[in-house]
């Protein structure tokens, strides 16, 4: 995939043009009861001692694996009070391995699918979600739900001109006129998000915390997911929010896909 560079960083994309299925789960199926949304969220708030690596995406176009792995990271932070290891290895043998030991990108739905049916490898330990569920990402309110109840949402972005500008400068990602606010054909990328700001997700990505607005999101975001948690699932709670998922319903969704 492309490896762009601006003002000193190079950075690399890898997220597919988005694949659409229909049997997808929709997460607002999911919600039983509605948590109150605050009017700014953050996972890593009180969780200061969740990382951000780069996980290898300055040098390969594994986005869709980081993402997996940052999100990972603040699963496990919850499941076993502590930061998992997770090694930059970890996240380029499992990206190899799902598209055929070469440097191409991935397709978000496909990678989902893996990690829900099989897993992944960190270390000699292997992790795995319950089920991912699509959210619909021209909702604000939508993405911040999934946000807050599901410990983030995986966003597939396909980035404009100005990104890479705006993410070296330092600057939110927003909507820019002129032909740098175009969307590169080039620019798929896959970010996590752990929380918002009034202004929109803010996401980790290329090593660090990136915010963007909502009206960037709006016209750049192709796919948005929720991923729950096989924990979660089990104890009948969303991630910090008690009955706010519908487990029966999800077990009939599952049953009614995989069978």
């Amino acid at each position: 995939m492309p490896r762009i560079r601006t003002s000193g960083f190079w950075g690399r994309f890898g997220k597919r043009p988005a694949r659409r299925d229909a049997r997808n789960i929709a997460f607002r199926e999911l919600i039983a009861r509605s948590p109150r949304l605050p009017a700014e969220y953050d996972f890593d708030e009180r969780r200061v001692a969740v990382p951000t690596p780069m996980f290898g995406n300055d040098m390969h176009g594994d986005c869709v694996l980081a993402g997996r792995a940052h999100q990972t990271l603040r699963f496990e932070y919850l499941e076993q009070k502590r930061v998992l290891e997770i090694a930059t290895g970890d996240v380029l043998r499992e990206w190899r391995l799902e598209n055929g030991g070469t440097e191409d990108g991935l397709v978000v739905l496909d990678s989902l699918k893996a990690w829900r049916t099989r897993g992944w490898a960190v270390g000699r330990q292997r992790y795995r979600i319950d089920a991912f569920a699509e959210v619909d990402r021209a909702r604000g309110a939508e993405v911040k739900r999934a946000i807050v109840m599901q410990v983030g949402v995986g966003l597939g972005l396909t980035l404009p001109y100005d990104a890479l500008g705006q993410f070296n400068a330092g600057r939110t990602w927003d909507v820019t006129r002129g032909p740098g606010g175009d969307p590169d054909p080039s620019g798929g990328h896959y970010v996590y998000c752990p929380g918002y700001t009034k202004k929109g997700p803010v996401c980790v990505t290329w090593g660090r915390r990136q915010p963007m607005t909502w009206a960037f999101l709006e016209r750049y975001c192709d796919e948005a997911y929720a991923m729950v948690d096989a924990r979660d699932a089990a104890l009948k709670k969303a991630a910090g929010v008690r009955g706010a998922l519908d487990v029966a319903r999800l077990r009939e969704r599952l049953a009614a896909l995989d069978g």
